[in-house]
């Protein structure tokens, strides 16, 4: 479409919500203008327009924490839009994956039961963030920064240790050993830039297709 078509507030401005591509979690709000918005699309990185600095501003410039654009989406009203980004480091200022970090409601108090695989993606945005910020410490930072290789072992052995499990009988051992395969295989996934989502969608047109043979 036409960039003129978009509609623009008073002050020249569309509210631009940043999101992972992959892990779907959404990094932050920001604002551009017609100008940041060409600039966006022509280098393939963000650039925003500072409201408090009133000047246009490059994601990363200074701390090298860019975002790779994968797409730009607008909505029905044409007045917002969506960028869809592969982050290269934490997306706040305050060195956060997310700008949306805290919660107004009572962790405790959600029923994660309502939804059973919720915690996979909630461990695929961890391990995202694991990825981005490289908190030392962590068993995540440490695969990351061994890179592939050790992935792909930790996931071998993980699947040996899964049929191990299953030849014993063990339903407790399975179920542990089944849980680490998941964890090191969602790793792999963030490594190699495939989302969950798109596992998710190969299942879904596997059983489709299963669907309609039957």
């Amino acid at each position: 479409m036409n960039l003129t078509e978009l509609r623009f507030d008073e002050k020249g401005l569309i509210p631009a919500i940043v999101q992972d591509v992959q892990s779907k979690e959404v990094l932050t709000l920001a604002y551009m203008n017609e100008e940041s918005l060409k600039k966006s699309l022509e280098t393939r990185e963000t650039w925003f327009y500072s409201r408090s600095r009133q000047e246009l501003w490059h994601k990363g410039e200074t701390s090298g924490d860019t975002q790779e654009i994968a797409d730009i989406r607008y909505d029905c009203d044409q007045d917002a839009l969506v960028v869809l980004v592969d982050p290269n480091g934490p997306a706040c200022h305050k060195g956060t994956y997310s700008c949306f970090s805290d919660s107004l409601i009572d962790e405790d108090s959600v029923d994660v039961a309502s939804d059973r695989f919720a915690v996979l993606s909630e461990l695929e945005k961890v391990i995202a963030e694991r990825e981005k910020t490289r908190p030392e410490g962590s068993y995540t930072t440490y695969l990351f920064s061994e890179g592939v290789d050790k992935i792909l072992k930790k996931v071998g052995e993980e699947a040996s240790e899964v049929i191990i499990a299953a030849k014993n009988r063990d339903k407790n051992e399975l179920s542990w050993e089944t849980a680490d395969l998941l964890y090191h295989v969602l790793v792999l996934l963030q490594e190699q830039n495939v989302p969950l989502d798109d596992v998710l969608a190969v299942l879904r047109q596997r059983h489709t297709k299963t669907n309609e043979k039957e």
